[in-house]
């Protein structure tokens, strides 16, 4: 009888290409793979690979055979995510993947009041940039994705645009190439809008706008991260390419370069510091659309009370951050620095 161990071997063999890949995908020894495959061929009774090379190629069984392999073991994968979500569910468990500046401003507040309204509830905190956040969805890692969505996208297709704060991998925006879940089984909560700005010294000529259209920046150096591609498509449309002087993924990081006069950067409102250097203004800029924050979660998890119970934190966090912040974000953040000065 077939035994998961050999499918998985023969769907790592299929998508590797050779029995040593396979087994670094799969985290075994080359001879272990080499004896499931043996022990697969004598089981089915039929050749499955020939050696071809450095590697080896799949007889027609062998491929049927691993075609085979994947639907099993998908339908295993989702077996395990369900009861794996029922059992997070069952301990009053919560997990929940979200952007740097979610993470900074909105769940925070959210936690301190689901531990106010349900004690008894867990949180597991993920940062992660919109990609990953929804792949971890629709892998059922996670049970709420909270993610950025450009302004006309889909929220069931996030941001490709990292924004997972310090250390974001520069190639996870490739995991929004991944098919997900349909949107019929993604269950869509807008949070909030969450302006763009521009950070600049503040004697910089144009600090005493109010906005400032992208277009007037056109002679600016730029402090950006690695993944600045909207950025750069945002600054095209407007005429004009950034010159980039400097180069940081830590938000901290591009504000002190900001202060000591280095360049100019961006930054979302939602992801502005509480307490914003004097040295700082920030201004809203036009001509870059706004992204929204949304949370999504799959269907069958809306009647779990912990996943609702976050969900009623969340909502009730935004009500606050907006009566604390009746102007738009980076407002605020120019004013202190005004009042500072």
């Amino acid at each position: 009888m077939l035994d998961i161990h050999q499918l998985a071997v023969i769907a790592g063999v299929a998508r590797a290409g050779s029995y040593t890949a396979a087994a670094e995908l799969l985290g075994y020894t080359q001879p272990a793979v080499s004896y499931r495959m043996r022990s697969l061929e004598r089981t089915i009774g039929v050749q499955l690979a020939v050696r071809s090379g450095r590697g080896v190629r799949l007889t027609p069984a062998g491929r049927r055979l691993a075609q085979h392999a994947e639907v099993v073991l998908s339908a295993l994968g989702a077996v395990e995510d369900e009861f794996r979500t029922y059992a997070a569910h069952a301990r009053g468990m919560v997990r929940v993947s979200a952007i740097h500046s979610a993470c900074a401003s909105l769940l925070p507040g959210a936690v301190a009041r689901l531990r106010s309204a349900r004690p008894d509830v867990q949180v597991v905190l993920e940062r992660a940039t919109s990609p990953d956040a929804y792949r971890s969805l629709r892998d059922g890692t996670t049970d709420v994705a909270l993610v950025s969505v450009r302004d006309g996208a889909r929220p069931d297709a996030p941001d490709t645009a990292p924004d997972a704060g310090p250390g974001t991998d520069p190639g996870a925006a490739d995991a929004a190439a991944e098919p997900g879940p349909p949107e019929a089984e993604v269950v869509d909560v807008p949070l909030i809008s969450d302006p763009r700005c521009v950070l600049l010294p503040v004697d910089h000529p144009l600090a005493d706008l109010r906005t400032i259209p992208l277009s007037a920046l056109a002679d600016e150096s730029w402090v950006l991260d690695e993944e600045r591609d909207e950025f750069t498509a945002a600054c095209a449309r407007a005429g004009f390419e950034p010159r980039t002087v400097a180069i940081t993924n830590d938000p901290a990081t591009a504000h002190d370069l900001v202060a000591h006069g280095v360049g100019a950067a961006v930054a979302e409102g939602l992801a502005l510091p509480p307490r914003p250097d004097p040295r700082v203004v920030a201004r809203p800029l036009r001509g870059w659309p706004p992204r929204r924050v949304h949370a999504l979660l799959r269907a069958g998890t809306t009647r779990a009370p912990a996943v609702e119970a976050l969900l009623t934190a969340l909502r009730e966090a935004v009500e606050d951050h907006r009566a604390a912040n009746g102007d738009p974000a980076p407002l605020r953040l120019a004013r202190t620095a005004e009042a500072a000065g």
